[in-house]
């Protein structure tokens, strides 16, 4: 793991400059450049706001502020719009790189770093979006705000562990990218962010706990909505699952990353 921490450390430049490429590429001839990444979440919320306010605004314990379902959702969006874009780059991370990796000499470790590095920039732009549409709908957020650097880190953590798993596989097993779209949007419907917990049925309460993002969606909302700090059993435990994930993930990456050039 060391030498790993060494040669990524020793490519940062290369890393924080490929980060900037990738931004770059991403906004290239847009008239609304960077404003995408904001834009593109924001109007899914929007959506499931004018649907879904009324049905949910009025169940929503704990809160007498009118605009508290859209906040609520925006919240949960926050933490799955970071989580699903490191997983699905992740997942394709090293066969859309192939044709690279083939020709140039590099740390391949460094890729899932530039593809985390692009969405924390795009979930941090959509974080300072949502303070600012708060503020507009008279909901400051409190102290509480402060616990979400880490629980962007748990996200990341957490997401990269799974994607880079995947991402493995995938280059031996190329089915999996295309289960793990129809997985995702499964897995977006059993994470209570556009519904509350409480509305659903007793027999799924085993199905939402058994779900790593349900807490830290969760304490998304608690943090942003309710002002609150987040349970801190639950989360350091989804915490250290996700470093037990990710160590899984990186020991698989070393043992197959000889093999993946070659089936590339």
């Amino acid at each position: 793991m060391s030498e790993l921490v060494r040669a990524v450390w020793s490519y940062r430049h290369f890393i924080v400059s490929s980060v900037k490429n990738d931004l770059k590429a991403r906004v290239a001839r847009s008239r609304l450049g960077a404003a995408w990444m904001v834009l593109q979440p924001l109007a899914q919320v929007a959506i499931y706001s004018l649907v879904l306010s009324r049905v949910m605004g009025a169940k929503l314990p704990g809160t007498t502020n009118q605009y508290a379902y859209s906040i609520y959702l925006m919240s949960g969006m926050l933490a799955w719009s970071l989580f699903l874009e490191i997983v699905t780059r992740s997942l394709t991370l090293f066969v859309d790189n192939g044709n690279l990796m083939k020709k140039i000499f590099f740390p391949r470790a460094t890729l899932p770093f530039i593809a985390v590095g692009s969405a924390l920039v795009s979930s941090v732009l959509l974080f300072i979006a949502t303070l600012l549409i708060f503020g507009i709908a008279g909901h400051m957020p409190s102290s509480a705000v402060l616990w979400i650097p880490f629980l962007m880190g748990v996200t990341i953590v957490f997401s990269l562990g799974i994607g880079l798993l995947l991402g493995v596989v995938n280059v031996f097993v190329r089915d999996v990218g295309q289960v793990m779209n129809v997985v995702l949007q499964l897995w977006f419907w059993v994470t209570p962010i556009v519904y509350m917990p409480s509305i659903l049925p007793s027999g799924f309460g085993g199905i939402i706990r058994a779900n790593p993002m349900y807490y830290i969606v969760s304490s998304y909302q608690s943090v942003l909505l309710f002002g609150k700090a987040p349970e801190l059993l639950p989360l350091a435990i989804t915490a250290i699952g996700s470093f037990a994930v990710l160590a899984l993930a990186f020991f698989l990456f070393r043992r197959a990353a000889p093999e993946m050039v070659d089936v590339l």
